[in-house]
């Protein structure tokens, strides 16, 4: 990756949430941190997960944004992801919605894989869908 520079967790939310349809969805984002990522990347990432927060847990979701000590992580407390289909969902054409594609999330392992990180999918806090994204580089380290 050649386009790497430093990019603020909430500003890339903020901006992603504005290109997404949410309807009556919300966001909070509990990091101001920058982390070192190619941006239009990142943002493509980020857009990726709001989406499929918004398609597979309804208008009303609830999406978070925050830091992890190594990474950041989106969840949202949607039905959430069995755990004996969270690696499944990276798979093209995997989706569970009328709506989805089974697209968004192998494109968001690619861009995680491009910048050499890691991304687990685990059970959120309010028992949606947590995506963990790792071994990642913060611009003031």
């Amino acid at each position: 990756m050649s386009d790497i520079s430093p990019v603020s967790l909430d500003t890339i939310a903020d901006d992603c949430w504005e290109t997404v349809a949410t309807a009556d969805a919300t966001l909070e984002v509990e990091s101001s941190r920058a982390i070192l990522a190619d941006r239009t990347r990142l943002h493509q990432l980020f857009e990726n997960l709001i989406r499929n927060a918004v398609e597979h847990a309804g208008d009303d979701v609830s999406v978070s944004v925050g830091e992890l000590a190594d990474g950041f992580y989106v969840e949202d407390d949607g039905p959430g992801i069995p755990a004996d289909a969270r690696e499944d969902v990276f798979e093209v054409g995997y989706s569970t919605s009328d709506r989805g594609t089974g697209f968004g999330l192998r494109i968001v392992q690619q861009i995680v894989n491009a910048h050499d990180w890691e991304i687990t999918v685990r059970e959120g806090a309010a028992g949606g869908a947590r995506f963990e994204i790792t071994d990642v580089s913060f611009a003031d380290e």
